[in-house]
């Protein structure tokens, strides 16, 4: 890392002005999103992170940048920018060439500072590039696992947003299942099916697998573990869209669903669902 030698320090210190000019022009002309930000917010953060840079090189011991104490300041600034920029849509290399972009104003101020001696210029070109580069990899490694927050949170959204439960009547729930269902959702199909039944006090509920385009040996393991749980709480289910190829392979597979009631339609369960329930829909009046 940088050495204690190292005349970094120095420089940004002396040329922090024009480095932070040349930073933003190479950020702007690097980064297409950069108008995403905006470029009065754009100067906070990269003088922000000057001072930070400053403060770090001036007690730096030579430790990885990525844990030493001298620099969790910056790696909590880098990584405050890197969550945010996950949020904004921006790629991993978009967010890296913050950091990355600091590379050539530095060596510029470099050169003209200590490129008499060529020795000592190639050092300090190469203690600075080890430095970028490994908090240019933060940063990355910061955004990739914000993404995958984001995706897990979308994906987690998306579930519950899948798994409506309807109230058709008084006493009698529908859940409209459409596509896999695994043990995941599952979960999330059996909470939000309890959760319901406990609101409103239902008796009966309806899973309809009309949407469902596969049912296997796991998927109707999973329909007879929410048929199970809702009748702890005292509702029963009635299981609706059987279809003529889903029948066929339930047999086939062995799966023994004679304690629940299925019907071919969600229409027909709604029927069965009225009489038990004691009530039922009457003709219109005449005029």
């Amino acid at each position: 890392m940088v050495t204690r030698s190292s005349r970094l320090s120095e420089i940004v210190k002396k040329h922090e002005a024009g480095i932070l000019g040349d930073w933003m022009k190479e950020q702007l002309a690097a980064v297409k999103g950069a108008d995403r930000i905006g470029e009065s917010d754009l100067r906070a953060e990269c003088q922000r992170f000057l001072s930070l840079l400053k403060t770090a090189l001036q007690i730096d011991t030579g430790a990885d940048v990525t844990t030493a104490a001298p620099w969790a300041e910056t790696r909590s600034m880098l990584t405050e920018l890197s969550r945010s920029r996950a949020r904004a849509g921006y790629t991993p290399s978009e967010t890296a060439t913050f950091v990355m972009a600091l590379k050539q104003p530095l060596f510029d101020r470099l050169r003209g500072e200590v490129g008499q001696d060529a020795d000592a210029l190639a050092d300090e070109v190469w203690q600075t590039t080890v430095l970028l580069d490994r908090l240019a990899l933060f940063t990355t490694e910061v955004f990739q696992k914000s993404r995958e927050e984001i995706i897990l949170r979308q994906q987690q959204d998306m579930l519950e947003l899948s798994t409506p439960v309807v109230e058709l009547w008084d006493g009698i729930l529908a859940l409209p299942l459409i596509g896999t269902l695994d043990s995941a959702r599952t979960q999330v199909v059996m909470e939000s099916l309890l959760q319901r039944i406990v609101e409103t006090g239902a008796s009966i509920a309806i899973m309809d697998i009309t949407g469902v385009p596969t049912v296997d040996t796991l998927v109707a393991q999973h329909l007879l573990k929410t048929v199970a749980a809702a009748r702890l709480m005292g509702a029963d289910c009635i299981i609706s869209g059987i279809r003529p190829q889903i029948a066929q392979t339930i047999v086939h597979l062995g799966v023994d669903l004679n304690s629940v009631v299925t019907k071919a339609t969600l229409a027909d369960a709604f029927v069965i669902a009225l009489q038990k329930t004691g009530a039922a829909i009457g003709a219109p009046p005449k005029a």
